[in-house]
Formats: structure tokens, sequence, C-alpha cells
């Protein structure tokens, strides 16, 4: 345990450090984004400094650093810190680091605080006598009101056995929790502190009971994440999804303490608000539209709407008229809708396969056309207004709408995927009379989700922190699962 001629030192080390970060902060308010060397460059310049400011902010309730590690040697820092100071003990010479929730450097740009999510300060959490990692001496600091009250040192290379356990994590991890949820960067358990390290591939369930940290762990992994991969991440964005608005502004400090204000954060229902929900299902409703085989009733019904050709295409050019026969373009179809891409995507290619297979018909008969002219054909009337009689453009609700109020349109959807009661449970009793009359349900919204998706891929994220995701529905989380299913790295 460290004496009390210890404090005044750290103190002393707070009050400067502290002095550092508002120096970092004034610098990044005083930089002028208007310098960039246009308006869209000067736009994001000043959207990443306002990011800058904001996680530079000091909390005056809590410290810049909770602990503090002496190495036998000074480790390899990545990112280029150098040592923060040295000390002679034994004749051996130690790096001696600071971990916080944030980096801070001094003037010279020398780190004064490491942060939590450094490598080298994997060893503040995982550190231990059987494997001490390089550390003599892991020091906790007691916090009051942002203020420096107690100190406590743990030897690691000591011959004796500990007497007890941490006093000061003890008393943070059993502090009562009132109000929005707080870091917990202070007291990560090396069990919890593998989680939120996992490898960027890797998606990871946290599963125990409640009050056990699971939220938490997941939040300090996406910071984790956010900070190793930060280029990666910066572009393809992070989500946290919550059961409720509730739920979300108790969690909402959470990342902004450990510096990071570029997550969003949205509930399951926001995620798929397609449509003002103004009808309840039946339970036995409910869940079979959240049943994961609605996914292949879907797609079926959406992939009906491609009509087979009856007539020859016909496009005019000059004084020719150049002629494709239905089964050429029949054909073509065919080959669009088994690309694997989505409906809209392939939709918009089928002018253009057609456009490709008049110029060959051009080229065959003496003729010497460009691309200019095969993108003229393209997008020529007639070309247009055959593309959309065999193809035509498809609303996810009308699609919805057709299915819960035609038996034969859900019956071809459904044959050999749902059973004839089932179908019958998710025809309409009453159908509205249009798709903009139509009562959706809550399950509905997540259905038209997915035909949203089936038609346009859904914009990808690099990471997704999804609570309480044993609540969901199969339909639900199938919605969760296409923000990701592009991606390596998952998480859940």
């Amino acid at each position: 345990m460290a004496t009390d001629t210890d404090l005044e030192p750290e103190r002393a080390y707070l009050a400067a450090a502290r002095a550092d970060l508002t120096r970092m902060r004034e610098r990044a308010e005083s930089l002028d984004p208007n310098r960039a060397s246009d308006g869209d460059s000067a736009y994001e310049l000043a959207k990443t400094l306002a990011r800058r400011v904001a996680s530079l902010q000091d909390d005056p309730h809590t410290t810049l650093f909770f602990g503090r590690l002496d190495f036998i040697k000074a480790p390899h820092i990545d990112r280029g810190p150098r040592e923060v100071s040295e000390e002679r003990s034994g004749g051996e010479l130690r790096g001696v680091w600071y971990i916080g929730r944030r980096h801070v450097s001094n003037a010279d740009g020398d780190p004064v605080v490491l942060d939590w999510r450094a490598p080298v300060s994997t060893a503040f959490y995982r550190a231990s006598r059987t494997e001490p990692m390089g550390v003599v001496r892991r020091r906790r600091f007691g916090i009051d009101k942002g203020q420096i009250t107690a100190i406590e040192d743990e030897n690691l290379l000591a011959a004796e056995e500990p007497t007890g356990k941490s006093e000061i994590l003890a008393q943070e991890i059993e502090r009562p929790r009132t109000g929005p949820m707080r870091d917990i960067v202070a007291t990560i358990q090396p069990e919890q502190d593998l989680i939120v390290r996992a490898g960027v591939e890797t998606s990871v369930c946290v599963q125990g009971a409640p009050g056990t940290g699971k939220t938490a762990v997941g939040l300090h992994r996406a910071a984790w994440l956010l900070y190793t991969h930060r280029d990666r991440l910066d572009r393809s964005g992070v989500l946290v999804v919550g059961p409720n608005g509730a739920f979300l502004d108790h969690i909402s400090a959470v990342l902004p303490a450990l510096g990071e204000v570029r997550v969003e954060h949205s509930t399951a229902a926001d995620l798929v608000a397609h449509a003002r929900v103004r009808s309840v299902d039946s339970t036995d409703t409910a869940v079979l539209k959240g049943d994961s085989r609605m996914a292949e009733v879907l797609r079926r019904a959406l992939w009906s709407r491609v009509n087979a050709p009856t007539e020859a295409l016909v496009v005019p050019r000059g004084s020719r008229k150049w002629r494709i026969p239905a089964y050429e373009v029949q054909e073509i179809v065919d080959e669009l809708t088994t690309r694997g891409v989505r409906f809209n995507a392939a939709r918009d290619m089928l002018p253009r396969r057609l456009a490709h297979a008049v110029l060959l018909r051009m080229e065959r008969s003496g003729d010497s056309p460009d691309d200019q002219v095969q993108e003229s054909v393209a997008r020529c009337a007639p070309m247009k207004k055959y593309s959309a009689s065999v193809w035509p453009a498809v609303d996810p609700a009308q699609v919805l709408f057709d299915l819960w109020s035609d038996p034969n349109r859900l019956e071809a959807s459904a044959d050999g995927v749902l059973d004839a009661d089932e179908q019958r449970i998710l025809l309409w009793d009453k159908p509205a009379r249009s798709k903009g009359a139509a009562k959706w349900s809550t399950a509905d919204l997540t259905l038209l989700d997915e035909l949203h998706d089936l038609l346009g891929r859904t914009p990808s994220l690099g990471h997704v922190v999804l609570d309480e995701a044993q609540d969901l529905s199969h339909a639900t989380a199938r919605g969760g699962a296409a923000l990701l299913d592009r991606l390596g790295d998952r998480a859940r």
C-alpha cells in the first residue's frame, strides 16, 4: 500500500495532465476549417475538428487517469509515444505509464497519459503474479469528485502473496449505479478485457445474468475497435442498438466519456420505421411474421414481379428498326435474375444488356457503333418503356399489401415454405383498399425492411452493438445481420 506522501506528487501530476488536455483542446479550437481548399473539404474538416474538440472535454467529476504501471524496462509503445518518466529502483530502469480514458500529451508531443485502449495498457488489466507481463508495480487511484484521495499499489514481483483484494477496485465495482451508465475502464476484469480486445474479425456474443456488465463490455469493445481500427470504422460507422429509448438515454454518456462521439444510437424499431404502426397482430400472427422463413416468402414475392416478355423488343434508330425476339430477351432476364444482385441493381442492368444485344446486330449489319451509341439506345424512350413492362419498379409496401390481401399471391410465394393454416393466419380478414390505407403492425415493419434490403443493399456498418438480442424475432435479427453481412468484423 502506498503512503500518504505519494498523494501530493500524483495530484500534481494530475493537475499538469489537466493543463495539457486544456492546451490540446484550445489548440484544436484555434484551427480554422475555412482555410481548406474548397467548400466540401472545409465542411468535412469542420466536422472533424468539432469531434476532436468534443473528445477533448475534461470531466471535472473524474480524473484523466485511474492507474499507473511501472515496468522493469520501458516497453515499446505503438503510435509513437516515448517514456513519460523514469526512475531508478534496485539498479533497474523502469518505464512509468499512467493509464486513463484518453491519450494526453505534453507540449513536446510526449505522452502524459496513455489511452486505456493502447496495447501497452493491456497489462493494467491482465498482468498477474503468475504472468506479470513485465510489470513491477500496478498502482490504482481512489477518486472522489475528480480528485485523487487514495493510492493502492500491487507489487507483482513480491515473494509473498497479497493479504487481500484491492479495496479501491472493490469500492469502485460496488459503488451504487444511479442515473446514466458510467464507463468501467478502471475496473475491467481480465476475462472482460479478453472480450473487449477480441480481434476485429470476431463476432462476440456476451451472455450472463442481469447486472453482470454485458452492455458495458459491448460498449467498451466498440470504443476499443474505434481506437484500434479508426480509419476503417470512421468510414463504415458504428451503431448501438438498444431495446428502447430509455436504454439509449441510460448508456448515452459512456462512449463520450471515453472520447468517442461518432457512434450512432437507435432502437430496433427505429431502424425499420418505414411506415406508421396502426395495428396490433395476434400472438400467432406476430410469431409467424417473425419467423426466418418469411425471408424466402418475401424474396419470391418480389422477384415474381419480373414479367416474362411476350413481345419482341423493337428499337427504331434512324431509318432502321432493330428487333430483339422475346426468347432472347427472356434469356437476358433469366441471367440477370440468377446473378445474386439486388432487385433494383438487376433492373438497372436490363436496358444496358438489351442495348448491347442491339449493338451486336448493328455490328453484324456492317455498322461500327461505339459506347455512346449503346448508351443512347439504352436511354431511348422505346427501350425504357419496354424494360419497364418486363421489369417494373416495385414498392415494398405494395408487395406486402398484395401478399396479405391476395390468397393466390401468398400461396404462390409461400408454396413449400408455409402450410395452408399458416397462410390463413397471415391473410387480412378485411383488406384495405390500397397500400396507403393499410394498417401495418410492428412485425410488418420488419418485413418491409427485409423487402427494402432485397430491393437495394442496406448500407453496411463496421460494427454493431446489439443489446438484449434474445428479445428479437428471427426476422428482426436478420435486419441487424443485413447491416453486417458484407463485413469481416462483426459484433453483437
